[in-house]
């Protein structure tokens, strides 16, 4: 059962970002992680679709964007410009969610949608026949580094138990804490893409994510 695991730029070191990046496509990442914030939504600032659009010529593989902002409908056209392959909004934001969902497919992206850790799985249930990606946050957004939560697991499972009851095609992505030793836990618990910063980035890259698929997948067999 293959994991994809998707590289955080967030925990990358920006005075050598692009070789970075070009690292983590080396190493075999399937997407590259890119956390927004706005510093409303959640109190931090980070990248703006400039530096998606100066890095998007560096490689060819998927860029997967996570907007942690109030109001993402603003963000749609100028992060689907500057060549992302995906936008996960969250639904805790403040904008209709369904409408946000259909801007984002109208450009020419694939829409996910976003839960953080306190939020209910059920909240999420009306969109995902409309998203290609759920994202279930394992820390609350905002800051890299920060400690995976044990009790978001059993949301994780509920919603792999959902998706596959509906046999719906979504893919259930994990963020938040992901290292060598949580990786196993996500993965038996359903994920299908994970995604880490500090336990890739920014040394030895290449090892690390092999690590980190080998003891995903292993995990991953288990599930049944």
């Amino acid at each position: 059962m293959r994991i994809k695991i998707a590289p955080s730029i967030l925990s990358a070191r920006f005075d050598r970002l692009g070789e970075q990046v070009k690292e983590a496509a080396e190493a075999g990442a399937d997407l590259l992680h890119i956390d927004v914030m706005d510093g409303h939504f959640v109190p931090n600032l980070t990248m703006g679709p400039t530096i998606v659009s100066s890095i998007r010529p560096l490689t060819k593989i998927p860029f997967d964007a996570h907007l942690m902002v109030t109001h993402p409908q603003q963000f749609v056209a100028p992060f689907a410009d500057a060549g992302v392959d995906d936008l996960t909004v969250h639904v805790e934001s403040d904008h209709d969610v369904r409408k946000t969902i259909r801007m984002i497919r109208d450009a020419g992206v694939k829409p996910g949608l976003v839960l953080n850790p306190a939020t209910p799985f059920d909240r999420a249930i009306p969109f995902l026949p409309d998203v290609d990606l759920l994202l279930v946050m394992t820390v609350q957004p905002g800051f890299a580094g920060q400690a995976f939560r044990s009790d978001v697991v059993p949301k994780i499972r509920e919603a792999r138990a959902y998706l596959d009851k509906e046999r719906l095609k979504t893919e259930l992505q994990v963020d938040g804490g992901i290292k060598i030793d949580t990786a196993p836990i996500v993965a038996e618990a359903g994920a299908d893409i994970l995604v880490s910063g500090s336990g890739i980035f920014p040394d030895h890259v290449a090892a690390n994510l092999k690590k980190l698929r080998e003891v995903a997948e292993k995990a991953a067999r288990l599930r049944t």
